[in-house]
């Protein structure tokens, strides 16, 4: 589509057509073509504008890299949220795979399932008694739905996950491949001759909007809910342990850890391999970065760092003494070393 049918569609309003450009589909800056649409970020990837050879540009609100790609010939649309309207525009270009309406004749369904209208239905997907499917679901192949699950509509459910007993995932929903949620926490009672399993009677709740990464996994506690509320994002190899309450608009990137009963407050970020022990509490927008090991109660607000985490200033700080660590020996013993001659 020409530039000027993605200024329409998104309704932008502030451009630049010197040239109105057919457009094939977007690409990265550092690999562009004629024909393509590309994005620069910010005011750091400012040169490329002089060397990208991309028919059309995504740009911040920045007059400076308006300018460069003016003087260049370059069409281009700008928003204060450049990377949204980036994101919007390849969705005009691309969309997932999805199944067409319709069930394959390899899946297993009980007489008892509940299906929506529209429902997409992949091979060899097995779905058990009492479980009741939304409309416009797209169940890919292979996935195995436990009794009594509940699907909202809309809902994507990628090939091999698997969704346990009583599980609730509420509309517009996306569990990625692999995943598995809904099944028994890990609840052992230490006995005398070694462990005595205690039965996970409770269940899953996913609200709306919830998007849960390949081999991610969310457990299900003894008694009450695993709770996700709407809008949170989880990555790839995320555990996810019974009982605990995340709250909204939440992310959770690749390999972090919670054990059983944390409670999570509204937009908290975990970066990379942040692990939390049973029965913390992260309060509101809190920020744990990468390799972070939360052992206690973490205020609104904060930002912690580290193992165990702390402040991540203090971190930063005491960082900065670490490196000195070798030298401050030495100094040590040095004076150590007047010490004993005193």
């Amino acid at each position: 589509m020409k530039v000027s049918e993605i200024i329409d569609r998104l309704g932008i309003t502030t451009f630049d057509l010197a040239t109105d450009p057919e457009i094939l589909g977007v690409t990265p800056i550092e690999a562009t073509e004629p024909q393509m649409l590309s994005y620069i970020e910010g005011s750091k990837f400012a040169a490329q504008i002089a060397t990208t050879t991309a028919s059309a540009l995504v740009l911040p609100l920045d007059a400076s890299l308006q300018q460069q790609a003016t003087d260049r010939g370059i069409a281009w649309i700008a928003d204060a949220q450049p990377r949204k309207l980036f994101a919007q525009v390849i969705a005009l270009f691309y969309q997932p795979f999805r199944l067409s309406a319709g069930i394959h004749p390899t899946a297993v369904i009980d007489p008892s399932v509940v299906l929506g209208d529209a429902v997409a239905i992949g091979a060899h997907v097995v779905i058990a008694a009492g479980a009741k499917i939304g409309s416009g679901v797209c169940i890919h192949p292979n996935v195995v739905i436990y009794p009594d699950a509940q699907i909202g509509d809309r809902t994507v459910l990628h090939a091999n996950c698997t969704i346990h007993e009583r599980t609730e995932i509420g509309p517009d929903c996306v569990i990625h491949s692999g995943a598995v949620i809904g099944a028994e926490g890990f609840g052992f009672v230490p006995v005398p001759e070694g462990w005595f399993k205690m039965e996970q009677s409770g269940s899953v709740v996913l609200e709306a909007g919830v998007e849960v990464g390949c081999n991610s996994t969310i457990d299900r506690p003894a008694l009450g809910t695993t709770h996700i509320r709407r809008n949170t994002k989880i990555d790839n190899l995320v555990h996810v342990g019974h009982g605990c309450q995340i709250g909204e608009n939440c992310i959770l990137a690749g390999q972090v850890g919670l054990a059983g009963a944390v409670e999570v407050g509204n937009r908290v970020i975990m970066a990379g391999q942040v692990g939390i022990v049973d029965h913390v509490k992260i309060g509101d927008n809190v920020i744990a970065s990468a390799k972070a090991g939360v052992h206690h109660d973490i205020e609104a607000g904060a930002i912690v760092t580290g193992i165990p985490a702390i402040p991540h200033k203090l971190f930063v700080k005491a960082t900065a003494v670490f490196n000195r660590l070798p030298e401050m020996y030495q100094s040590l013993r040095k004076i150590q070393k007047q010490l004993d001659n005193l």
